[in-house]
């Protein structure tokens, strides 16, 4: 059996893994062993020699995901368990495991549960697995079997990582049933019905990060008129609607999101579509050409900014659409507006608003601020895992 291979810092490089960082940058590396290919299990050392950590590695600027910073740490069957097993316990205390009332939640966050390179939602008796990492990808079968022992009641598990993967990896990813071929896809979440399209809708099928902030708009929503723009599946309409809202509109450019949306409200309030329209339209066309004034907005735009690249025109974007929404809110009305971009700091995030709100030149104040959701912990070491900014504006 292959020795696990060896990875050597720099010197001094090795400071961000005694801070626990679970990653390191290919600019931090002295030597690799000969041989070692994207998704091997590597030790990392210190350029005196020293184990640092076990981890996965990959091509890239991120070179090397670590796993373990113990060195009698095995990464076998038992290691994967253990990781799960603790992710589950964290998600029973939390009471997001309620029979009848909520069954969808995220129960592995990358490095928030110290698996790196893993994303694990699940909605009822099925889990939908994400990989990142070619080691991840590589050791997916197994993972499966963990988690269909790990659950009670975990009937399938569906692996969609054909576009999370890195572009150049060695490797072909083809989404399908790792376990199990159920397609039943409706999920509860605090009692209200959603269907789950996690076979052809983004990431891994409904924004479970956002359930808290749900419950936050719920709370606002009585007797106000709600625009849910990027509403996906309609999840801040559903509960705007539950909330007692007097109208609700949900816009994306997605027509198969807003089939999606009607279906939602459709399993939730039968008898009540005179309350919900959906359009299929381009934001900012829609605050073009709509007159409709709102007294409570939801801004729930998808990342702007997947690469820092990217982060300029990001930046412009988000100003642009909260200046669009500062002009269609009433006196009196409240903006909830998100960014999910991980390159995008809060600082920027919350600049980006500012210079929309000074645009407009109207008395604005924060409400609240908001961020994922429990089940979407961050790893204190890794701050880089708290990517879902909000903030909840009262307009006046």
């Amino acid at each position: 059996m292959r020795e696990t291979p060896v990875i050597s810092l720099k010197p001094k490089k090795e400071e961000s893994v005694l801070r626990f960082h679970p990653w390191i940058f290919s600019g931090a590396i002295r030597s690799m062993e000969d041989g070692i290919k994207e998704g091997d299990l590597v030790s990392l050392r210190d350029s005196g020699g020293n184990f640092l950590a076990w981890g996965h590695y990959q091509v890239g600027s991120i070179a090397v995901r670590i796993l373990s910073f113990k060195e009698e740490e095995c990464i076998d069957r038992a290691f994967w368990q253990q990781k799960i097993q603790t992710a589950y316990r964290l998600r029973e205390a939390l009471g997001l495991i309620r029979p009848g009332a909520n069954n969808c939640y995220r129960l592995i966050h990358g490095e928030g549960d110290g698996l790196p390179g893993m994303v694990v939602d699940v909605y009822d008796k099925t889990a939908v697995m994400q990989a990142h990492s070619v080691g991840m990808h590589q050791v997916r079968q197994l993972l499966a079997e963990v988690l269909a022992d790990s659950l009670p009641g975990l009937k399938n598990i569906y692996y969609k990582s054909e576009t999370t993967l890195p572009y150049y990896a060695p490797v072909e990813a083809e989404d399908g049933y790792l376990i199990g071929g159920n397609t039943d896809s409706e999920a509860l979440e605090n009692g209200l019905r959603f269907r789950v399209d996690w076979l052809h809708g983004q990431k891994t099928g409904f924004f479970i990060d956002q359930r808290e902030n749900r419950s936050l708009l719920e709370h606002y929503a009585g007797g106000r008129v709600v625009l849910n723009m990027f509403c996906y599946t309609g999840g801040f309409s559903v509960y705007a609607l539950r909330g007692g809202a007097r109208l609700v509109h949900s816009v994306d450019s997605s027509a198969k999101a807003v089939e999606l949306t009607k279906q939602n409200v459709a399993a939730n309030f039968p008898a009540d579509d005179l309350r919900h329209a959906a359009f299929a339209e381009d934001a900012f066309r829609y605050f073009k050409d709509n007159g409709q004034a709102y007294d409570l907005i939801v801004l729930d735009p998808p990342a702007f900014a997947k690469h820092r690249s990217a982060l300029h025109n990001a930046l412009k974007g988000y100003q642009r659409l909260n200046a669009r929404a500062f002009e269609q809110i009433l006196p009196g009305g409240l903006l909830f507006t998100f960014s999910c971009s991980q390159a995008v700091s809060k600082e920027q995030f919350r600049l980006a608003v500012f210079s929309a709100a000074a645009e407009s030149g109207r008395k604005i104040r924060i409400l609240h601020q908001l961020t994922q959701g429990p089940d979407h912990p961050i790893n204190i070491y890794h701050p880089e895992g708290e990517y879902l900014k909000g903030l909840v504006l009262a307009v006046e």
